[in-house]
């Protein structure tokens, strides 16, 4: 397993990092963990050599801190690295960050995190300011710091390159968490976050390298792209191999649900290639080529959920991509004329999910990191289903 070094202890950490939002479920319609399935998942990266595991609070509603504490507790404490995450949106004062924290700690079996991180920062700096400065949380945080129970302290972040030139000035942070893959290099400016994490030689993890999946399943001309240039390799390894190839970047997490993914993940971390300056444009090609059949961008994080009018929103956009990205939309909607291939896929989310019953809250808003207008998107789902 390729590793690079961590410039503040001089240990190696895997290039491919373990993400822990993904992992599999019993059902498709519940946060129940198939602790089975996600046990072997964690033995195989362990044992080919993956020592990074990223949790969070409210992942699997709270599941996944308990299940990777569980995995983890087998095999010895030096021998990996965990990284946890500060809900800055439910910790409410300084008590209740306490409280937090004392709790990940007990669900994840562990006297230390090795790395901890402020949770999706970037709607503001004002924000920032609000529920970590003027609280005393960061303050508190940074003392557990000096004390090792964090020996890593950084946070994740979701917004505009100019907040996050004012975030990185507020502590002396040690490493930065961003979204970065060859779509949102240029459609997110997720270039230049990465110029600014490197300039300031603070390391770079990257999460969503994938896209939540996106950039393996690309338009038929965007993955004709890839296939041809090199028909053995998977869409997920470009889309891998393009964010570790930047050399400011410690570790890259993919968020796996089944054993394919692993060993493919494993496979391109094992013989790691960087990327060539021929295949970067080749990347950019394939992303113009999806972009163009309109799909939005959602990962999938489910940050969003649950919608208090019941809305699914992340199955309603998948449904709908599907549909964009074949090409298959409505002749209205700028696609292919085929409105009972996109009826049949809207159908899939049960109508007490569908998007008829979004009430314009503009609670999604807000949690959403892509910043996707939400509420107009299902609007427009809606109108296209009305009219097939």
């Amino acid at each position: 397993m390729e590793r690079r070094t961590d410039k503040k202890t001089g240990k190696k950490v895997s290039l491919l990092g373990f993400g822990t939002m993904r992992l599999p479920k019993i059902s498709n319609d519940a946060p129940e963990i198939d602790e089975a399935k996600a046990m072997e998942l964690i033995d195989y990266a362990y044992t080919h050599g993956v020592n990074y595991y990223d949790t969070a609070y409210p992942y699997h509603a709270g599941l996944s801190e308990l299940f990777i504490g569980k995995a983890l507790a087998r095999y010895p404490r030096e021998s990996f690295f965990l990284a946890d995450k500060m809900p800055g949106w439910k910790m409410k004062d300084l008590d209740g960050a306490k409280r937090i924290f004392a709790e990940q700690l007990k669900k994840c079996r562990v006297g230390y995190f090795d790395f901890y991180l402020c949770h999706s920062l970037g709607s503001s700096l004002g924000e920032f300011t609000e529920e970590y400065e003027k609280t005393g949380v960061l303050r508190y945080l940074d003392s557990l710091r000096r004390s090792g129970v964090i020996r890593h302290l950084g946070f994740s972040f979701h917004g505009k390159p100019e907040v996050l030139e004012q975030l990185v000035t507020r502590l002396d942070w040690d490493f930065t968490q961003i979204q970065l893959n060859y779509l949102d290099w240029d459609m997110q400016n997720a270039k230049r976050q990465y110029t600014i994490l490197e300039n300031r030689h603070l390391p770079c993890i990257v999460m969503e390298p994938v896209r939540g999946g996106t950039l393996c399943s690309l338009s038929p001309e965007a993955a004709s792209l890839l296939k041809t240039e090199e028909p053995g390799r998977s869409l997920a390894s470009w889309a891998i191999r393009f964010a570790a190839s930047q050399p400011n970047v410690l570790t890259v997490l993919s968020g796996m649900s089944a054993m394919d993914q692993v060993q493919d993940n494993v496979a391109t971390m094992e013989h790691f290639q960087p990327v060539t300056e021929h295949e970067t444009a080749l990347l950019g090609r394939a992303a113009a080529s999806y972009l163009s059949h309109g799909t939005i961008p959602c990962t999938g994080c489910r940050y969003c959920m649950d919608c208090p009018f019941g809305v699914d929103i992340p199955r309603t956009f998948t449904a709908y991509n599907r549909c964009a990205a074949a090409n298959r939309l409505p002749l209205s909607f700028g696609g292919a004329e085929n409105g009972s291939y996109f009826r049949e896929a809207y159908e899939s989310v049960p109508e007490i999910n569908r998007p008829t019953h979004c009430r314009n809250c503009g609670r999604c808003v807000k949690l959403c990191p892509q910043k996707i207008n939400i509420p107009r998107r299902l609007r427009e789902i809606a109108e296209l289903a009305s009219n097939c």
